[in-house]
C-alpha cells in the first residue's frame, strides 16, 4: 500500500495565494522525486475546540488560516528516498515559506485502508 506525509500549518490569510504558489512548486519536485500526488487544501470549515482542534494544533492567529496536506508515495522506501532527494533539491533550498514552520505539525502514515 501508499505511504502518506501528512501536514497542517498556520498560514497567513492575506498570503493564501503565495503558498498556493509556493506548494505548486513543491509539488512539482516532490513529484519529479517519486510522490504519486500532492494535495494542498485551504481551512474553511476548521472550528476551535474546547480541549483538542487544528487551530489550537498549530497556535492559530486570527490572521491566520490552517492549511492540511498530504504527499502519498509508493511505499515508505520510496518516500524516504524521495523526501531526501526532495530536500536537497536546489529548486527547494534557500526558499522562504509563507507560514511558519515551527508551528507545523507533520508526520508519515503507513496506509491501512483505500476504498
Amino acid at each position: 500500500m501508499t505511504y502518506v506525509d501528512g501536514f497542517v500549518a498556520p498560514v497567513p490569510t492575506g498570503r493564501r495565494e503565495d503558498y498556493r504558489a509556493h506548494a505548486a512548486r513543491a509539488a512539482e519536485v516532490f513529484k519529479a522525486h517519486g510522490a504519486l500526488a500532492c494535495v494542498e487544501t485551504w481551512g474553511d470549515d476548521v472550528p476551535k475546540g474546547e480541549r483538542t482542534s487544528f487551530p489550537m494544533a498549530v497556535q492559530l492567529a486570527e490572521d491566520e488560516t490552517v492549511v492540511l496536506g498530504w504527499i502519498v508515495w509508493p511505499s515508505r522506501a520510496a518516500r524516504d528516498a524521495g523526501m531526501a532527494a526532495a530536500m536537497a533539491d536546489p529548486r527547494l533550498t534557500g526558499e522562504e515559506m509563507p507560514f511558519d514552520g515551527k508551528r507545523m505539525i507533520f508526520g508519515g502514515f503507513e496506509t491501512i485502508l483505500d476504498v
